[in-house]
């Protein structure tokens, strides 16, 4: 490859990589709804009642099952709910197993516990006109927490698709979170240099298998800074100097995102003596299909 200049390549880094179904996963959304909307249109008959403590017992006292939905109209996904107040505390267990099927006390607890936290007064006032709906709103909510787990997925999906771009098939010649270990068994090679002598367990994102070498790949994106930029800068340039001790092993290193740019001392240390590290510029401009031959 030519030679590059690290300014002009750094200022191509991304700002973000969010893919469309990367903000709400609402597959799973109305998934976990459908799953519990019997016990929440049952609930729905609790809507402007007169006498919703007396109409709540009934409903328990009938639909039992209807207990377990009740952690969810305040967000929570546990069956377990701790509260106090002046009263005193209480750990309350929505699970309707526990609990004997006439215990005055038990409904008293949860008639206390509706009334305290306000869903009661939810139900009763009309201030929502249909629980499916409601809850509908509710894991909208709490999927957007999600984000981070999804997010940690967007640079790999994005390399795995441009590897399958390249002409590598998955589990033939290119593999998905591979440790050491099984590259060593796979190939009959002596990976020691990279694992701190057997002593470390380590794992890349994707491996490729071409006929003369095999590429170890790592991949991330980074939007903001910090010190863990610094910190993988430095264990990739070292892991870079290592695959070089080991005969047909190369490392890539994928990265991308403007993070970068308040670390980009440690990052341009690690380009200038890297041979194999691209960003979502080169891969877009048939990287792989030059360095995996």
């Amino acid at each position: 490859m030519k030679e590059r200049d690290f300014d002009i390549w750094l200022s191509k880094f991304r700002a973000s990589i969010a893919t469309y179904d990367y903000y709400i996963d609402f597959e799973k959304v109305y998934r976990n709804v459908d799953e519990i909307k019997i016990e929440l249109n049952i609930l729905n008959s609790l809507i402007g009642s007169k006498n919703i403590k007396e109409d709540f017992i009934k409903v328990l006292k009938k639909y039992p099952e209807t207990l377990k939905v009740i952690p969810i109209l305040l967000a929570k996904r546990e069956n377990e709910i701790y509260c106090q107040d002046e009263n005193g505390g209480y750990l309350y267990r929505f699970k309707v197993e526990k609990y004997p099927p006439n215990s005055h006390l038990f409904y008293e607890r949860c008639c206390y516990f509706m009334e305290q936290t306000g869903l009661f007064d939810l139900l009763q006032n009309h201030l929502i006109n249909n629980l499916v709906d409601y809850v509908t709103g509710v894991e909208t909510g709490l999927d957007s927490n999600g984000r981070k787990n999804r997010g940690g997925h967007l640079m790999e999906d994005l390399v795995e698709k441009y590897i399958q771009k390249a002409g590598f098939m998955k589990d033939v010649n290119y593999f998905k979170e591979m440790y050491l270990v099984d590259i060593e068994k796979r190939w009959n090679k002596d990976l020691s240099a990279l694992s701190n002598q057997g002593k470390a367990a380590k794992r890349f994102d994707f491996v490729v298998k071409t006929a003369s070498t095999i590429y170890a790949i790592e991949t991330n994106f980074y939007t903001g800074g910090g010190s863990k930029l610094n910190e993988t800068a430095r264990s990739y340039k070292m892991l870079s100097k290592e695959a070089e001790t080991v005969e047909g092993v190369e490392f890539v290193w994928f990265t991308d995102g403007i993070g970068w740019k308040s670390a980009r001392g440690n990052l341009r240390e690690t380009f200038e003596v890297m041979e194999h590290i691209y960003s979502i510029d080169d891969m877009e401009n048939k990287v792989m299909q030059e360095i995996f031959k």
